[in-house]
């Protein structure tokens, strides 16, 4: 009987549950696959938790996952950043493009014409009203454009970042950016600055600041062309977000202030119970004794487009850590340069957080992302990185701050470098020790990274979106620098002194006309 009735609570809380869910809209028109494993797995768990959402992307679901829909699949339009960045794109990022004007306008205002898709435009002049939507949930990277949603479809709008807060991204929703000790996502500095440095740093900021808005100009006219004229501007838009769920966790990337609407779910993507590993891989990495190695860098870049001497000196590099295994993502493993030693095994695909948890686990070599790095870190597998481009070589320093890694410079891996930072992770018991104390840290939390997003998100739609918002966003920059009341305080002090310094050059005159006066009043008298 008391079974039933547990039975029957139950079956009253998942209806009660279900019966509250919200309608949200998911816009991710960034086509990168890294940036969507963050997305998805917040959908997912909006999904799970009864809300019905609708998702607009590049990477729709191969599999039907209940109270999800791929309303809008983008697949196709683009292609897709997966497995296809090759060493000569990242030089040219690196050297040749800014980060903000490739953001901007690659990855921003070109991102903007999706709107003319078929089945979006749709959308986008046929809302659906069987239920509403309750509330958008839009990637902030690049393309601002899609912030105008909220305001067309009568919502609030929760930005998610999947990195750290770039420059433009904190003055979008008026995030304390003092650049006096919060170094630039894309610089290489990690929080204490000298003078050079704060001049470096607030001189980036601003310059990046400038070319992200010159890049993005254009976005403005898209709204109106796809939306509707009487859609709000970006400048408009940006005071519809209530939240923003930063990729970030101070715990890694250091304290900063943070706005009440700012809350970082760094590892939201993690899934804890991801464990399955295919077979043939799982006995070979179980039959690691000495334990193995893992290398990757990322879902986008091709480790086959290295230069000959790199692939060489890095073959010859694990080659002598034998026994001791290598697994390294490989793309396209015929692309390689012949002679891969016997100790390593490549794939095209891994499931890369049940290899980081792996009991056998010694060492992970990495370009530097954030979430790749993350991942390593909930493991507390120590890193080798080796930053490309964006926030990568930030994120590898701090990790080197922290002794969870050492960092090699693509343009500097030798055998004996390679041979030097393999000796380091692997033999320092330092970098293991400080790999787990930091796992605890990461992980130390009241609840997840997923049922904090979850939770604040729920917060917004029952708050109707305004409790959060900064104040500054109603700012100027110069009035958040408070440079008018610097300047009517210098204009005070000037005032007060030109007052007093009139008082006493009258006061002068007047007590010298007085002394003539007694002066020749003796005079007459004597």
């Amino acid at each position: 009987m008391r079974g039933s009735w547990c039975f029957f609570i139950l079956i009253l809380n998942f209806l009660a549950l279900f019966c509250n869910g919200y309608r949200i809209l998911g816009v991710f028109p960034f086509n990168g696959k890294s940036h969507f494993v963050m997305f998805e797995r917040l959908m997912k768990g909006l999904a799970v938790r009864g809300h019905r959402v609708d998702v607009v992307g590049h990477f729709p679901l191969k599999k039907p996952f209940p109270n999800y829909n791929d309303i809008v699949s983008l697949d196709g339009t683009l292609p897709n950043l997966v497995n296809n960045m090759t060493l000569d794109f990242v030089e040219k990022i690196r050297n040749v493009y800014s980060p903000a004007t490739t953001i901007s306008t690659v990855f921003g205002t070109e991102l903007c014409h999706l709107m003319d898709h078929p089945r979006f435009k749709n959308l986008i002049q046929n809302p659906p009203g069987d239920p509403p939507y309750d509330l958008a949930v839009v990637e902030i990277f690049g393309a601002n454009c899609y912030l105008a949603l909220g305001h067309h479809f009568g919502v609030p709008v929760v930005g998610i970042v999947t990195g750290l807060m770039f420059p433009w991204i904190n003055k979008l929703v008026g995030n304390p950016d003092n650049t006096a000790y919060v170094p630039n996502s894309f610089s290489s500095f990690t929080g204490s600055m000298n003078f050079w440095e704060r001049v470096e740093n607030t001189a980036s900021h601003i310059a990046m600041n400038w070319k992200f808005d010159r890049g993005a100009s254009r976005q403005d006219d898209l709204i109106k062309k796809y939306i509707g004229p009487d859609a709000l501007s970006v400048e408009e838009a940006r005071k519809n977000i209530s939240l923003v769920l930063v990729g970030s966790h101070y715990t890694l990337n250091g304290p900063k202030p943070l706005a009440s609407s700012v809350i970082e779910v760094g590892g939201l993507h993690i899934e804890e119970n991801e464990s399955t590993l295919p077979d043939d891989l799982k006995n070979w990495l179980d039959g690691s004794d000495e334990g193995f190695v893992y290398v990757s860098f990322g879902s986008m870049v091709k480790i086959e487009s290295f230069s000959e001497e790199t692939i060489a000196a890095l073959y010859a590099s694990l080659r002598k850590l034998s026994p001791i295994r290598a697994l390294v993502k490989i793309a396209e493993p015929e692309l390689l340069l012949p002679g891969l030693p016997s100790n390593v095994m490549t794939s095209p695909w891994i499931p890369q957080v049940a290899v980081l948890k792996h009991k056998n686990i010694r060492a992970f070599v990495t370009h530097g992302g954030l979430m790749g790095t993350q991942e390593a870190v909930y493991a507390g597998v120590p890193m080798i990185g080796i930053p490309l481009f964006g926030d990568q070589d930030q994120n590898v320093r701090l990790y080197a701050k922290l002794k969870l890694a050492v960092i090699l410079n693509l343009y500097e891996i030798t055998e004996e470098n390679l041979d030097a930072a393999f000796d380091a992770v692997l033999r320092d018991p330092t970098y293991k020790k400080s790999a787990k104390i930091m796992s605890k840290r990461f992980r130390d939390r009241p609840t997840s990274a997923l049922e904090t997003a979850i939770f604040w998100i729920e917060h917004v739609v029952r708050d109707g979106g305004s409790g959060l918002k900064s104040p500054a966003i109603h700012l100027t920059w110069w009035q958040i620098s408070l440079l008018d009341v610097y300047a009517f305080f210098i204009l005070l002090i000037a005032v007060i002194g030109s007052i007093t310094l009139a008082a006493i050059l009258k006061l002068k005159k007047l007590f010298r006309r007085q002394g003539i006066k007694i002066a020749l009043t003796r005079k007459k008298v004597t």
